[in-house]
């Protein structure tokens, strides 16, 4: 069966995570659905991506059935090998959304737990609804988030935060959620704020909001030399592109640029 669907419309892709009746549960089959959709996102013209899950809950994390799966595997040879440049397919599920080029809006309700939570911290910003129950649930099962949790996490909470989730593995609600950081902003229909969000979005200059969000990947990793250095390279870049003195002036003019 089908595990995500990508639809596109008016410059905004639509992934939805389709396994519904399991709280689109993370089984092997979802975990490659995923992968796969996030890289034919990236390869597309889509100005935006709203990423969402059908039924009651965004995604309630691994599918506890699809431990078996892992029974009698190496941990060594199934984790370390790096199958996607710096990660691992398990990491690859969070963090392919880092690596498509454009916003990546996130639309919560319902559970988002462990890899549910890992993969909602991949996009670039997460509305959720009221009632939206968040976990960092790993330490239940005795482990830790490792789908890429470590990266995105420290970027968003203060080291306590981190320290308290990760060690308790206490659901928080959205409110408490978004004073601490992992929520960006809540809505009632999350699903109907994310998609206005992005058509919004995808009215600017696609090739500044891909500019944008190149560096800004690159300032929370990088030195404040590098970063310095590469603002200037971004910027250079924009200003010198052939359209770009008809979109200035068309703004001056007080009449709406057209972005190709």
């Amino acid at each position: 069966m089908a595990r995500v669907s990508v639809e596109y419309k008016d410059h905004v892709a639509f992934v939805t995570l389709t396994r519904g009746d399991k709280m689109n549960a993370l089984d092997q089959a979802m975990f490659q659905a995923i992968i796969a959709a996030g890289q034919e996102v990236a390869a597309s013209d889509a100005r935006a991506v709203v990423l969402s899950g059908e039924g009651k809950s965004f995604c309630a994390g691994l599918d506890v059935a699809n431990f078996a799966a892992f029974a009698g595997q190496d941990p060594v040879e199934m984790l370390m090998p790096r199958s996607h440049g710096d990660t691992n397919d398990f990491q690859e599920v969070a963090m392919v959304w880092r690596r498509v080029p454009v916003p990546v809006i996130a639309a919560l309700h319902g559970a988002v737990y462990g890899g549910g939570l890992q993969i909602a911290l991949g996009a670039d910003i997460r509305i959720a609804a009221p009632d939206t129950r968040l976990s960092v649930l790993e330490m239940k099962w005795g482990l830790i988030p490792d789908m890429g949790g470590m990266v995105l996490l420290p970027q968003l909470v203060r080291s306590d935060v981190l320290r308290l989730l990760t060690y308790t593995a206490r659901p928080i609600g959205a409110e408490k959620a978004a004073e601490w950081g992992l929520v960006t902003d809540l809505a009632d229909d999350p699903l109907a704020e994310a998609t206005a969000l992005a058509q919004e979005i995808a009215g600017k200059s696609p090739s500044a909001i891909r500019s944008a969000k190149r560096l800004i990947d690159q300032a929370e990793a990088m030195s404040r030399e590098e970063v310095l250095l590469a603002e200037s390279q971004e910027q250079a870049q924009l200003i010198g592109k052939p359209d770009q003195m008809e979109v200035i002036a068309a703004q001056m003019q007080g009449r709406a640029p057209v972005f190709k």
